[in-house]
């Protein structure tokens, strides 16, 4: 399985952006699809990701301003991200979890800027 992510940039506070992440491999399902991230100096966080049941899971900072979904026929996982603020500046890691196996899988990750 491999992960490609994309739709990362400099954008200012406020603005908005939308990453994709699309899937190649053996997916059955974009279930275990889902978006992390990591800010300078902090650890890797769940931003919002798809479980391998089908619900939909986002961190408490950003649940009312991101919004993930999904593409079947494209594989593709995404994240709208609306007002967003400097605190969200971070590398955005696409994440697959593989339903019913121990296997987990990383994308390479995309940059998010956000000025004041």
């Amino acid at each position: 399985v491999q992960l490609q992510a994309s739709g990362g940039g400099l954008v200012q506070g406020g603005g908005s952006l939308r990453l994709s992440c699309v899937a190649s491999g053996t997916i059955f399902s974009l279930n275990g699809m889902g978006w992390y991230r990591q800010a300078p100096g902090k650890q890797r966080e769940l931003v919002a990701r798809f479980s391998t049941a089908g619900s939909i899971n986002y961190a408490d900072s950003v649940k009312g301003r991101f919004t993930i979904s999904r593409d079947n026929a494209k594989n593709t996982v995404y994240l709208q991200m609306n007002s967003l603020k400097p605190d969200d500046t971070a590398v955005y890691y696409c994440h697959y979890s593989a339903p019913r196996t121990p296997n987990s899988y990383w994308g390479q990750g995309t940059q998010v800027t956000v000025s004041s």
